[in-house]
């Protein structure tokens, strides 16, 4: 119960709440999106990162597909 006391508190000191309600905690969403984003982008684990890996992936899907296509035909 002490760690929901807690944070209660602290959501009802972030400013704004009879303007624009929840709506107030937007910003914090948008700065938490654009940090997950920067970290995909630019923190590389391994060799790769997040989209070293996604475009290799396409890539190998792209391939796929056109390969089943040329047997179809």
């Amino acid at each position: 119960m002490l760690v929901s006391r807690r944070l209660k508190r602290l959501l009802q000191m972030v400013p704004g709440k009879r303007r624009f309600g929840v709506y107030r905690f937007l910003p914090f969403f948008f700065v938490l999106g654009g940090a997950m984003e920067w970290f995909m982008i630019n923190v590389r684990i391994g060799k790769e990162t997040f989209y070293d890996v996604y475009r290799r992936k396409q890539s190998e899907r792209q391939y796929e597909a056109s390969r089943m296509e040329k047997s179809e035909v």
